[in-house]
């Protein structure tokens, strides 16, 4: 246990089970992924799980959506909306959780967002039209928005030396969601809750079970976990280590820096093309392959599981 001395400002942990750079505000110099201690690696464990389940929840109903498609009688353009809807409210969330991070912290954040949207992915099952399969999704993409927290938190915990490696491993295992989700919803719990009742009341009724995972995650989230290294920032600022920041300057100084729109163009190509595949790839085997519903989305969950080691990879090459 490394200990960083004594300091006058107001610090939660007097010492860390990381070694720590303190003159980057404490942050950790190295990643040590068994390590599940306070603040440094449980701040990380917490980012990734957490993004995990929302990656759950966002894309759950997508190896249903052939299912869904046959039960509402919806035609191929009325399931492509749904699934921009989706997509559309991430970028919305994604826009105003920078500036939150910025002025509340990511813990609290991860909270509103997992909770909020375990709601939608609780109420799928009530769905009767393609308006309400847009707006449903609509708000559970809210939950996509959470890889804004994902990012920051590793950011506030590591040093420059290494959180290229942290953001990409919690990130990267974060989207892994995207492909779990596709074997565990599809292949697994589908099929299981269709053992005793219909295929129709087995979609209905199955996206409770992930919902009451996102939910419980919210609120554990919230109490065990620090927004940095040095403490929750309402206690930071309390005790005068941490100065009020505006979200609204916040973001306009993102929006104003180059660098930003840059990123931004990079990230759209990418990550368009990864979600696109989560919405459409198990429909697409069923269809295209006649495959079964559980069949179609094993074979789809492959895509996802990619992010188990290319995105980390990508992180180390960039350290």
């Amino acid at each position: 246990m490394t200990e960083t001395g004594e300091a006058p400002e107001y610090k939660k942990y007097q010492s860390y089970h990381l070694n720590v750079d303190p003159d980057q505000d404490d942050k950790a110099t190295e990643i040590k992924l068994c390590n599940f201690s306070r603040p440094h690696m449980r701040a990380f464990h917490c980012s990734w799980w957490s993004f995990f389940i929302a990656f759950f929840i966002w894309f759950a109903i997508a190896p249903l959506l052939s299912e869904i498609k046959e039960t509402l009688d919806l035609t191929k353009q009325e399931i492509w909306t749904s699934s921009i809807a989706g997509v559309g409210g991430t970028i919305f969330m994604r826009f105003a959780l920078g500036p939150a991070c910025d002025k509340y912290g990511p813990r609290i954040l991860f909270t509103i967002i997992l909770c909020f949207a375990s709601i939608p992915t609780a109420l799928t099952g009530l769905v009767e039209s393609a308006a309400g399969l847009a707006v449903l999704r609509l708000f559970i993409g809210f939950a996509g928005g959470t890889f804004v927290m994902c990012q920051y938190w590793t950011s506030r915990m590591f040093t420059k030396d290494v959180v290229g490696t942290a953001n990409a491993l919690v990130g990267g295992w974060g989207n892994l969601g995207g492909g779990v989700t596709q074997l565990v919803m599809g292949s697994v719990l589908f099929p299981l809750f269709k053992t005793g009742m219909s295929a129709e009341t087995a979609w209905r009724s199955v996206s409770v079970v992930p919902a009451v995972v996102a939910f419980s995650t919210g609120v554990a989230v919230y109490f065990i976990s620090d927004d940095a290294p040095k403490g929750n920032y309402t206690d930071l600022k309390k005790h005068g280590n941490m100065p009020e920041v505006s979200a609204a300057a916040s973001f306009r100084s993102g929006a104003l820096n180059f660098n930003t729109w840059f990123l931004f163009i990079q990230y759209a190509c990418c990550f368009g093309v990864e979600l696109t595949m989560n919405n459409a790839a198990a429909l697409y085997f069923r269809e295209e392959f006649n495959q079964s519903t559980e069949s179609a989305a094993a074979i789809a969950s492959i895509f996802g599981w990619m992010n188990l080691f290319a995105r980390g990879l990508g992180g180390y090459a960039s350290d």
